[in-house]
């Protein structure tokens, strides 16, 4: 039987150096973020949906969802961004389980939906385990600075508005430390794939 296991973190917590990681060890990566920019593509289902919802103002002339303006109006009114979630969440969960009855069919062995919100969003009834990427809070704020080009206040109020990173340790299966090195972040990846006795 087949294993699907969440990879979950916190903002610039190194989710997505482990993801490129197993996708180059040859495992299948489902990845929320990607079906999130799936689901709203011109003629989808939730693109219709939204546009119905919010206007034509929320489209480029070229028919592309315009995100900053959508963010707009989202920004600071509640009901809205309610409203928008209600459409796109349950997109993105009908895409990554589509494209997992489509990895299974084909007989992968391990499948990891790269899910950064997994706790937030309730959506643990989706995986088998947990693991979950990890950074102390001061490593986590310089590389989102490094990266985002943030000011610190910025970085932190980022931070701030996910699940601690420590609540969400109790929650997962197993800790991929990435305070430290690129390599030493391997180790502990191939660590998990051996103990797990996980294929592609």
């Amino acid at each position: 039987m087949a294993k699907i296991i969440g990879l979950t973190g916190g903002i610039a917590s190194g989710k997505s150096t482990v993801s490129t990681m197993l996708l180059q060890k040859g495992f299948k990566v489902i990845d929320a973020d990607i079906a999130a920019r799936k689901v709203v593509e011109p003629g989808e289902e939730a693109y219709l949906q939204i546009i119905e919802e919010f206007g034509q103002q929320i489209i480029w002339p070229s028919g592309e969802l315009n995100r900053e303006r959508l963010g707009e109006v989202i920004f600071n009114n509640e009901e809205k961004r309610l409203m928008l979630n209600s459409i796109v969440h349950p997109a993105v969960r009908k895409e990554m389980i589509k494209e997992k009855e489509e990895a299974l069919e084909i007989g992968r062995k391990t499948i990891f939906m790269d899910i950064p919100l997994l706790f937030e969003s309730k959506l643990t009834w989706m995986v088998d385990k947990v693991i979950l990427v990890y950074v102390e809070r001061d490593e986590q704020i310089k590389r989102l600075m490094r990266r985002n080009e943030y000011s610190e206040e910025m970085a932190l109020s980022r931070i701030q508005s996910q699940m601690p990173l420590e609540e969400k340790v109790a929650l997962s299966d197993i800790i991929i430390n990435n305070n430290k090195t690129f390599k030493e972040t391997e180790d502990q990846v191939d660590s998990i794939i051996e103990k797990w006795e996980l294929k592609p």
